[in-house]
């Protein structure tokens, strides 16, 4: 596999960061004004760590960052950030009942993305299965008016993803990250102000385009 060591791969060293990722955070927290003190965060595939530390920073002591990712780590986390290894898809009973004792949450969070086959149709189509399910466990567990993150490889059915945030969400944002490389595939959407209404989400009654 080969390794980056480019401006953030050694930013990401210095500030005894995990992973580079975590600039993409503070460049959509930046862009955003998604994380704010105290917040309690869902974060979607979160090893190695960087974004759920990144989090921890900006919501302090008297915050919370329940995190999860079907791979595990060694990242020391500060006290405000609980890990646990999971598959999205296949959320244990001990998990869904930390989802509904910690919920409902101010802002989900998802960096999660595929194994790559180097294949862009396949990995773009895995891509999407993923922010799917990562929108499905945020209109169950985000507060109204919380925010969604979602990371997607580009593809031609990002129709999927946006219809039905565009549904769920007073509006939809896209943003590619200056920390993104530039070969990547990869784009962030942002829903601002859920509508807690799943159940017009459901049956397709669509909001405003954005």
């Amino acid at each position: 596999m080969k390794e980056y060591r480019d401006h953030y791969f050694l930013k990401a060293k210095r500030e005894n960061y995990p992973a580079r990722s975590v600039y993409k955070l503070k460049e959509l927290d930046a862009k955003f004004r998604l994380l704010k003190p105290g917040m309690k965060v869902l974060d979607l595939g979160a090893a190695p760590g960087s974004w759920s530390l990144g989090v921890a920073e900006k919501v302090g002591s008297k915050g919370l960052v329940l995190a999860c990712d079907i791979q595990s780590t060694e990242t020391a986390f500060p006290p405000q950030v609980l890990f646990m290894q999971e598959d999205v898809f296949q959320r244990s009973a001990a998990f869904e009942a930390k989802l509904a004792e910690l919920g409902p949450f101010d802002l989900v969070i998802s960096d999660m993305a595929p194994r790559t086959t180097g294949t862009r149709f396949t990995d773009q189509a895995r891509s999407l299965e993923l922010t799917l399910e990562a929108l499905a466990v945020a209109c169950l567990h985000l507060k109204q008016g919380g925010n969604f993150v979602v990371k997607i490889f580009m593809g031609p059915d990002i129709q999927d993803l946006l219809t039905p945030m565009r549904k769920a969400f007073s509006s939809v944002k896209s943003f590619k990250p200056k920390s993104s490389r530039a070969e990547s595939k990869e784009t962030f959407f942002t829903g601002l102000g859920f509508r807690g209404d799943t159940a017009a989400i459901a049956s397709g009654d669509a909001g405003p385009e954005t």
